[in-house]
């Protein structure tokens, strides 16, 4: 039977998930640029009640998704 993490545990572990200002600050973008991908459907909203998630696997996904720049 696997074990249940401890508090100290589930604080020390990277988070699943961000708010819309903390993926505004990990991906240095506003929120209108944010909310324009989600509005696209490149990026996805989860919501838990009144609180708007955007997963890290979603948010990195979308980050892998961007298209290159050329060096000109």
């Amino acid at each position: 039977m696997p074990s249940t993490p401890t508090p100290d545990q589930i604080a020390s572990s990277p988070p699943a998930a961000m708010t819309i200002p903390e993926f505004c600050r990990w991906a240095r973008l506003g929120r209108t640029a944010v909310y324009r991908e989600i509005k696209s459907g490149r990026l996805v909203l989860r919501k838990a009640g009144a609180k708007s998630l955007i997963l890290v696997a979603d948010a990195e996904r979308w980050l892998g998704a961007l298209p290159t720049a050329s060096a000109a």
